[in-house]
């Protein structure tokens, strides 16, 4: 699990660090709490579509697909720059989705845990384009998880010093000193759609605020952080979540 290393706002004054340096381990135990349930039901999706493919972006600017009544809810806290999150994403993601959501028991909502700008920058641009690339934009950072990082390593300086910019041009700055406008450009959003997200102070500025706000009233300290059914469980990676879904009725 990656830390959350400084409240939403306090790390505008604080050096840029590499996530991959902070990750801890995934090998905690999982939490007994969650109760077992009944088996639940499949459920089919509309006629000619997917549970996968349907979306809704809640009240907490968290982004969840599946079936929006299913019986078994499960909601990630994660960074884009954490490590775990990144091996949750290629290990376990491809199978909930097949096996739990596909089937109309399990919804799955992902919210953003904010671990510095680099990363508020990230969470600005997944959410630049249509809601509906939200998900596949944040998977798309996880699996190239290393190439988006790696600039941090040759570029930091260079995006520490865009933090002494006026609050319109900060992220607009970090975002092209460490390559991610390309990379995002690379995948369908232009650079002049993201520089116009990146400079809106107040919705970035948002997006940090919640993150801030819900970990503390939800004692989410690290990332990857899931919940089922509102219960918070300790498990840390797909191996140790899965059990869980399943003894909540899933099955």
């Amino acid at each position: 699990m990656t830390p959350l290393r400084t409240s939403a706002f306090a790390w505008f004054a604080a050096p840029l660090v590499l996530a991959l340096a902070a990750c801890g381990s995934e090998d905690g135990t999982v939490d007994g709490e969650v109760p077992e349930g009944e088996a639940v039901a499949a459920v089919d999706a509309p006629e000619g579509t997917s549970w996968t493919e349907q979306l809704t972006v809640t009240a907490e600017d968290g982004y969840k697909i599946g079936n929006p009544d299913a019986p078994i809810t499960l909601i990630e806290y994660a960074s884009l720059t954490c490590p775990a999150c990144a091996s949750f994403a290629s290990s376990g993601l491809e199978k909930l989705k097949a096996d739990y959501i596909e089937t109309g028991q399990v919804s799955f909502e992902l919210r953003n845990q904010i671990h510095g700008p680099h990363d508020l920058a990230l969470a600005t641009l997944v959410r630049c384009g249509a809601d509906e690339s939200f998900h596949p934009l944040s998977d798309q950072v996880w699996l190239n998880l290393q190439e988006v990082l790696s600039p941090l390593q040759t570029n930091g300086a260079a995006a520490q010093q865009a933090m002494a910019l006026p609050e319109d041009q900060r992220l607009v700055q970090i975002a092209e000193v460490l390559g991610f406008l390309d990379f995002f450009a690379a995948r369908g959003l232009s650079k002049d759609q993201a520089r116009q997200c990146l400079a809106d102070q107040e919705s970035y500025s948002a997006i940090a605020e919640r993150s801030r706000v819900q970990s503390d009233e939800l004692g989410v300290t690290g990332t990857p952080t899931f919940f089922i059914n509102g219960r918070k469980t300790d498990a840390g990676n797909w191996a140790q979540l899965e059990p869980l879904l399943q003894r909540a009725g899933a099955r």
